[in-house]
């Protein structure tokens, strides 16, 4: 997945260079480039980012549970 996002600003940066000036060619690199990338990552990142908030909320959890049980038995 990254290797096609990297390979994308590489075709963007090479329309950014062929711009007449400096300020064309920072925006079509932000608007061609990174702003299209940044949005298809964040978009295909979010099962993982949901599935790594689940697995803490659950380890959270277990650590909660064993600590109750922990202070039953002491007592």
């Amino acid at each position: 997945m990254y290797i096609v996002a990297i390979g994308w600003l590489y075709v963007a940066l090479m329309m950014a260079i062929t711009e007449h000036n400096v300020v064309a060619g920072v925006a079509t690199f932000l608007m061609y480039g990174v702003a299209p990338v940044a949005l298809v990552l964040y978009i295909l990142g979010t099962p993982a980012r949901r599935r790594r908030k689940a697995e803490a909320e659950r380890a959270l959890q277990q650590g909660a549970a064993a600590s109750e049980a922990a202070k039953r038995g002491d007592e």
